[in-house]
C-alpha cells in the first residue's frame, strides 16, 4: 500500500550540560569543566523511492541524538548525531507547529526541519579575576520539536484520468514497463501507479466518480497527484453509452478540486475502441471533438492506433513544451 500522507513528530537533540570540574594537578589549579555537545539536527532529504513514506506508517516519533555532557580537563562533550529522514521527491513538508511549508523537488535535496539545542558552557568559561573557582555552568538548550505533515504529490509529465474501468492501467502497462493490476471491474486501481516512457513519467490515477472532489469513492486522496502533471490524458471507454456525460463528470470533479487542473493541456483518448463498430467509434469521436478537438481513438490491441499516441508522446518528449502541443 502506498503511503502518501502522514503526520509525524520530529525532535532535534538537546544540548549537553556543561561540566563543573577543577584541575587536580599541583601548580595548575583552576576550573577545567568542558562545554556540552550540540544536539543533533533533523533534516529531510529527497529520494526517488516513492514508497519512502511507508517507514513512518507505524513510527511516528523521531528524534536526533542529544549532545553529550561536558567532561573534565577542558574536554567538550561530543555533538549528537543528526537525523536525516528520506522522503520521496515531490513531498510537501507542512510544519504544523510553526505554520511553515516547503517542498522537496530534487533527489539529494536536503532541508533543515528542526535545529538541535546548543550545548551549555562548563565552569571554565566562567573563570575571572574575582571568580577563580567558579561553580557555575549552563544546562544544554532544548532542541526544536515540531509536528510535521508529509504530503506526497507525484511529479509526472502525463496524468491518466477518467472514470473507473476506462482502460488507464492497461494503457500504462502497454506504453511502459509498469505491471499494474488490470481487470474488467471498477476500482481495480486503488492507488496511483507510475510508468516511464523514455524520459516521460506517466501517472495512472485511480478512477474518479461524481463527487470525488467531495470525498466520494476514492475521493480527493489522489487528485493532488495530478496537480503537477504537465498534460492530462483523459481516458473515456468506447463501451460507454454516454461519452459526453463521462467527460463532463470528470471535468467537473477536476474543476471543483482545483481550477488549475481544468487549465492543463488535455487530450481525449477513446479507449477500447476495438470493441465497438467503426460507425459507433466515429460517432463518438465526432461527439468528443465538439468538447475537445484533440481526440484519439485507440486500443491496446491495435498497434496502429497506439503508434499515433506514441507520436504524440514523442512530440511531448522532444519539445518539452506541452503548452505548444495543444495549439498544433
Amino acid at each position: 500500500m502506498l503511503i502518501d500522507d502522514v503526520t509525524i513528530k520530529v525532535s532535534a537533540g538537546n544540548g549537553g550540560r556543561g561540566a563543573v570540574a577543577f584541575n587536580k594537578n599541583m601548580q595548575s589549579l583552576g576550573p577545567v569543566g568542558g562545554s556540552g555537545g550540540r544536539g543533533g539536527d533533523v533534516y529531510v532529504e529527497g529520494v526517488t523511492d516513492l514508497s519512502a513514506l511507508g517507514q513512518f506508517r507505524f513510527k511516528k516519533d523521531l528524534a536526533a541524538e542529544d549532545g553529550k555532557n561536558g567532561l573534565d580537563q577542558f574536554r567538550d562533550g561530543p555533538d549528537g548525531k543528526d537525523l536525516t529522514l528520506k522522503i520521496p521527491v515531490g513531498t510537501v513538508v507542512h510544519n504544523i507547529t510553526a505554520g511553515a511549508t516547503f517542498e522537496v523537488t530534487h533527489p539529494g535535496e536536503r532541508a533543515l526541519v528542526a535545529k538541535g539545542g546548543r550545548g551549555g558552557k562548563g565552569n571554565f568559561h566562567f573563570r575571572g579575576p574575582r571568580n577563580t573557582s567558579p561553580t557555575q555552568f549552563q544546562p544544554g538548550r532544548s532542541g526544536e520539536s515540531f509536528e510535521i505533515h508529509l504530503e506526497l504529490k507525484f511529479i509526472a509529465d502525463v496524468g491518466l484520468v477518467g472514470l473507473p474501468n476506462a482502460g488507464k492501467s492497461s494503457l500504462l502497462n502497454e506504453l511502459t514497463s509498469a505491471k499494474t493490476k488490470t481487470a474488467n471491474y471498477p476500482f481495480t486501481t486503488l492507488e496511483p501507479n507510475l510508468g516511464v516512457y523514455y524520459e516521460l513519467i506517466i501517472a495512472d490515477i485511480p478512477g474518479l466518480i461524481e463527487g470525488s472532489a467531495r470525498g466520494k469513492g476514492l475521493g480527493i486522496k489522489f487528485l493532488r497527484h495530478i496537480e503537477r502533471t504537465r498534460v492530462l490524458f483523459h481516458c473515456i471507454s468506447a463501451e460507454s453509452q454516454n461519452v459526453e456525460n463521462d467527460y463532463k463528470t470528470v471535468r467537473n470533479e477536476l474543476g471543483e478540486y482545483s481550477a488549475v487542473l481544468r487549465e492543463k493541456d488535455e487530450y481525449l483518448l477513446l479507449t477500447k475502441s476495438d470493441i465497438v463498430s467503426k460507425k459507433e467509434r466515429e460517432e463518438k469521436v465526432s461527439l468528443l471533438k465538439k468538447l475537445n478537438p484533440h481526440v484519439y481513438a485507440l486500443s491496446i490491441h491495435d498497434a496502429e492506433s497506439l503508434e499515433e499516441l506514441k507520436k504524440l508522446l514523442n512530440k511531448l518528449k522532444d519539445t518539452n513544451a506541452p503548452e505548444k502541443l495543444a495549439r498544433d
